[in-house]
């Protein structure tokens, strides 16, 4: 698994069979009999405790506080009471987690360097466009810390690292299973394929209602305008959680019958409710979808001209109106390319060119409007008073070719990451249930 994961953890209770009779089949004494009588009191998940001791290895309650703040940054802090106190109870099973991986990795003698830690901060710091020196300050403001950042890092490298040396070596995907997709690609050129994100969490008969509802409230805060990647990097327990939760592009053949009819059902941009499949739930994110083996029109790579008019600071909102439809009146009896240059000049405004853009990295709305566009044509005018009054002509567009079926090792990999991802699973579950536990 990359990155950090989130678990489920059964306290266990002491439980009297009051005259129970055991069904034959059942492996735990008692559970049967649904009137069972308590021994003691139930322990209460959300008392804060001072530390958690992971055979050994000490969580404090700083650790959990910092990398629950982690989270709550992800989400610009909007959560309820009721939703911070359930990331805590997640956080922590996420560090405990952690410390399983680091240790059964020093167990087998992979180790991480520091500098190689201090690599992974600054890739990460870079992409907020921040220094580490900057990226550490910032996370300060946020009630964290590098260190409660670098320790996930750490973990994720450690356990990806081991999974390399101890699983992957054992996992074989056949020629024949390779050639058996391709040749199903191929059958289906033509049909939808989905690019879809992924939350998976663990869960057992026992404990499958509460997992399913605390999957339900992950979904709710993704609705509500939580970040979808930020709780599958903290919380989901698929390999892909140090991505985000990217699955990447699949077909609905390549999926579980129970994921496959939700996958072609969802809105684009849209996430599922929790489904229940073997081994727990996941959640679902459609970030997008094409044809299989065919040109993915947001491919296309246009030619533009930027025209852009600036409001003045005390511009009233007629003034503003004004402008708006007398240059898009321009743009229409302007003659294309040609003449931006001096229609912007006739509204105190300038042209930038630019003859690499790629459709699929414009905002959705002027995707919709420039895909069908013909040369020489120009968006409706869009922007704000700060930015001002803009306006794209299209000026050239080269279409994607025709795609073809990914190679033969592009499939090995994706398949043999599929099994071990699986195989990863397996190995932290054994971890988990091993592993000596304390609360104080």
């Amino acid at each position: 698994m990359r990155f950090s994961t989130l678990r489920w953890l059964a306290a266990s209770v002491a439980v009297l069979a009051a005259g129970a009779t055991l069904a034959q089949n059942s492996p735990l004494s008692g559970l049967s009999d649904p009137d069972i009588e308590i021994l003691g009191q139930p322990v209460d998940p959300t008392v804060r405790k001072a530390t958690a001791i992971v055979n050994g290895d000490v969580i404090t309650d700083t650790d959990i506080d910092q990398r629950l703040n982690l989270v709550l940054a992800a989400n610009q802090g909007q959560i309820s009471d009721e939703e911070r106190t359930r990331l805590r109870l997640q956080v922590v099973r996420n560090l405990i987690d952690e410390k399983l991986q680091i240790q059964e990795a020093t167990a087998q003698e992979v180790t991480i360097a520091q500098e190689e830690i201090s690599q992974a901060f600054t890739r990460v710091a870079s992409n907020f466009r921040m220094s580490s020196d900057q990226f550490d300050e910032f996370l300060k403001t946020r009630g964290t810390s590098q260190n409660s950042l670098k320790q996930q890092i750490h973990a994720e490298l450690a356990w990806s690292r081991l999974l390399r040396r101890k699983v992957e070596p054992f996992v074989n995907v056949g020629d024949d299973e390779v050639q058996a997709l391709i040749d199903r690609l191929n059958a289906a050129k033509g049909t939808e394929e989905f690019r879809i994100a992924e939350i998976f969490l663990t869960a057992t008969a026992e404990n499958a209602e509460q997992v399913r509802e605390n999957a339900q409230r992950i979904v709710d805060q993704v609705r509500q305008g939580g970040s979808f990647i930020a709780y599958a990097r903290q919380f989901s327990e698929a390999s892909t959680a140090a991505v985000g939760g990217d699955l990447g592009w699949v077909r609905p053949a390549q999926l579980s019958p129970e994921l496959a009819p939700v996958v072609e059902s969802l809105p684009r941009g849209d996430v599922s409710n929790p489904i229940q499949i073997p081994g727990g739930f996941a959640i679902i994110a459609l970030v997008d979808k094409r044809q299989v083996l065919a040109a993915d029109p947001k491919d296309a790579v246009l030619a533009v001209k930027q025209i852009t008019v600036p409001l003045a600071a005390d511009a009233t909102q007629q003034q503003a109106s004004g402008i708006v439809q007398r240059l898009q009146a321009g743009t229409q009896s302007m003659g294309g390319c040609g003449g931006a240059e001096a229609l912007a000049e006739s509204f105190g405004g300038n042209v930038v060119a630019n003859d690499q853009v790629r459709l699929g990295d414009l905002p959705p709305q002027l995707q919709q409007i420039m895909e069908p566009m013909q040369i020489g044509q120009s968006t409706p005018p869009f922007g704000t008073r700060e930015d001002g009054i803009r306006v794209l002509v299209l000026c050239g567009r080269e279409d994607p070719p025709a795609a073809g079926a990914p190679s033969f090792d592009q499939l090995y990999a994706q398949m043999e990451e599929s099994k071990v991802a699986m195989a990863a699973r397996r190995y932290l579950r054994d971890l988990r249930r091993d592993a000596v536990i304390d609360y104080r």
